[in-house]
Formats: structure tokens, C-alpha cells, sequence
């Protein structure tokens, strides 16, 4: 698979630790969804340490202080070794409790983040926002120009950012990472069908580039990656989609970030506390499961990105209901649960079937870490 050829080419040359830059229809109109209500901020639950930012050092806590069963301790790391896993980290409260890697994989190895980075664009999509430099309710013609897509221009118009970030645009995701307009045909208004599709998500980047005056790379990088001390990349795979690559660490300071409601240690890096909390809380009322590119757990029901079909039940019954997660190709697995001031990262080749996002691995590995935990 083309993801892990990158990955492969990169370790070969040497490309480790780089410092620089990959339903059910509904009858709701957008502007219905639109006026539902901004779900209540919850108070701040400030998490007690964070690792240095120009540093390596990370402090840690064993499994017998925090009252774990470490009888569970082997049989996960079994677990994950037999399931292709190259590099897993376990954070309580920032402190890192396990951290393991697997073949030659170092704690200095990039790999890719699959589509586990669309959480990446969506915290900065909200940073951009913060900032001023554009509003999430605009049309994206606004900042992408008339064109964009082959439909008219009256369709065109009523396509906004919000729809970008919730993949509720309606456009056919037949062509999933094809950002041609040619590629991209309306054949929904927006907000009335969930449809996971590449195309218009790496399409905000773009937005944000254009926004911003700077290259879309260079802005994440100044406003989040090095305010938060992670490494890593953006890499084209296939001329169209952009993957991220890091180090596994990184994207455990990313899912601390995140734990901590934006703000790292006493540094606010998303001020928009609202968008903070709607890009965690069902976005739609197609998949009540999707946030603003995260995935959601303890909801009532979802869709599977490649299907129409809305599914009972929450998303990952093993996991903990408030869990929120980035989920990518190849069981790429970033999860957060602020109930438990838990970070969970998951990188390596797929565990069994190739899924684009949530797996049956999920719920088998949130089995083995309840036996851990609880």
C-alpha cells in the first residue's frame, strides 16, 4: 500500500525525527443544523504535567502507583506485538506510563498518521478561526474561488467550511482523494448526507493557506506543531492527499494538547474555547458520531466511512463513552478520554482488515487496556 511504501522509502533515506514538512438521508437544511446549539463547555480540568518542549525528557509513572493490574501488562504487549504494532504510548495525566516499540521502530521513527491527521487540520482550521483570518460559516468558494468544484455556481455557494470539517459537503466521494473540480460533483445539498471523503478535507488546507497568506505547512507548523514541542511533516502520497508523519511521541503531545481542552500548560494554543468544544461533540445530525474530524464515542449511533448506513450503538463499547479519538488507515490510533486524563497512541501496519478509520481492532484493543486500567 502506497502509505507504507512512503513510510519505508522514508526510514531507508533516513527521514527520522525531521523538524519540518499527509447514510441515512436527512431532510435538515444547513442552516438547521447551524442553529443548534453550541454544546456547554465543560469546566477545566487542568492536567498536572506536560513534557519539556526543546527537550527529550518526559516524566513517567508506574502501573503500582497508579493501582493498575500489571498481571495485564505482558499479555497487552504480546497483544500488540502480534498485531503489527510499531510503536504504542500510554499517558496518564501527561505522565508516560507505558511506552514500547516494536521491530527496528525507535522513539526517533516517523510514521504515518493516515487519516488520524485529520484532527490535526481541524485544530488548526479552529486556530485560523481564533485568529480572525476566517470563519467556519463562510462559503469555501470564498477563499478557494469560484470553480472549485462542477457545481453550479449557486450550489457552489451554499458549500461551507463547517460542511468541510463534518463531510457533509454533498459532494460524490466517489473519487475520494481527487481534488479536481471534475472530481467533485454535487449530488446532495449540503448538510443533508454524511459521506467520508478525502477531497474536501485536504481541500481545507488550502482554505487555510489562502487565509492566512502563508503555505499551508509553514502556518500549522508556527501555530501549533513547535508550540507544543512535536516533531514531523506533511508529505503528499498520491499528489492529492497530505499525510502527516511523526513520531509516535508527537502525536501523544498532540492527544495531551487536546486532553487539556487547547491549551498547553499555561499556554493557550486554541483561544476559541466554543470551537474547542464543538469539534468533539457530534458536529451533524447524520452521524452522531463525528465531530469536526474526530470520531466519537458513546453516542447513539454511527456510519462507517464506507457507508450510508447509520448503526446502533455506540462506536467502541469497550472504550470509555467520552472518548474522542483520530482514527486512520492501518490502525493508526489516537485516542483521548478526559474522564480518565488518558492519551492512548497506536502506530503500525494494519491489525487485520485495512479499514480506512475504525476497526474491530478498537474494541479488541480497548478490551486488553480495561484489563490494565480497571
Amino acid at each position: 500500500m502506497l502509505y507504507k511504501s512512503c513510510c519505508i522509502l522514508l526510514v531507508m533515506l533516513g527521514f527520522v525525527n525531521c523538524s519540518d514538512d499527509a447514510s441515512m438521508t436527512s431532510t435538515d437544511t444547513n442552516n438547521e443544523i447551524n442553529e443548534t446549539p453550541s454544546p456547554p463547555l465543560t469546566p477545566l480540568d487542568t492536567i498536572s504535567y506536560f513534557p519539556p518542549i526543546a527537550s527529550g525528557e518526559w516524566a513517567s509513572v508506574a502501573l503500582t502507583q497508579l493501582g493498575w493490574n500489571s498481571d495485564a501488562e505482558q499479555p497487552l504487549h504480546d497483544f500488540l506485538e502480534e498485531s503489527a504494532t510499531k510503536a504504542f504510548i500510554l499517558l496518564y495525566d501527561g505522565r508516560m506510563v507505558i511506552e514500547w516499540y516494536f521491530d527496528d521502530h525507535t522513539q526517533n521513527t516517523n510514521w504515518y498518521w493516515a487519516s488520524a491527521a485529520k484532527t490535526l487540520t481541524a485544530f488548526t482550521m479552529g486556530v485560523a478561526q481564533a485568529e480572525g483570518l476566517l470563519d467556519i460559516e463562510e462559503a469555501t468558494t470564498l477563499y478557494l474561488g469560484q470553480g472549485w468544484t462542477t457545481a453550479t455556481a449557486a450550489e457552489e455557494n451554499e458549500i461551507t467550511i463547517r460542511n468541510q470539517l463534518t463531510m457533509t459537503t454533498g459532494l460524490n466521494n466517489i473519487h475520494f482523494d481527487c481534488t479536481d473540480p471534475e472530481c467533485l460533483t454535487y449530488v446532495a445539498d449540503p448538510g443533508t448526507r454524511w459521506a467520508y471523503h478525502n477531497a474536501p478535507y485536504t481541500l481545507l488546507q488550502e482554505v487555510v493557506a489562502q487565509a492566512s497568506g502563508m503555505e499551508w505547512s509553514t502556518y500549522f507548523k508556527q501555530n501549533v506543531r513547535d508550540r507544543l514541542g512535536m516533531d514531523g511533516f506533511w508529505l503528499s502520497t498520491n499528489t492529492y492527499n497530505n499525510v502527516y508523519f511523526s513520531t509516535a511521541r508527537s502525536m501523544a503531545r498532540f492527544g495531551l494538547l487536546n486532553l487539556n481542552q487547547g491549551i498547553w500548560q499555561d499556554t493557550p494554543i486554541l483561544t476559541d474555547r466554543t470551537y474547542q468544544a464543538e469539534m468533539i461533540n457530534t458536529s451533524q445530525d447524520l452521524n452522531q458520531s463525528y465531530g469536526y474530524l474526530w470520531w466519537l464515542n458513546g453516542k447513539s449511533s454511527y456510519h462507517l466511512p464506507d457507508t450510508q448506513l447509520e448503526i446502533s450503538g455506540s462506536l467502541i463499547p469497550n472504550a470509555p463513552t467520552d472518548t474522542f479519538m483520530g482514527l486512520g488507515r492501518d490502525d493508526q490510533k489516537l485516542y483521548v478520554v478526559p474522564s480518565q486524563k488518558l492519551v492512548v497512541v497506536r502506530m503500525g501496519e494494519a491489525a487485520g482488515t485495512d479499514t480506512l478509520g475504525p476497526s474491530s481492532y478498537d474494541n479488541i484493543l480497548w478490551e486488553r487496556l480495561n484489563a490494565l486500567i480497571n
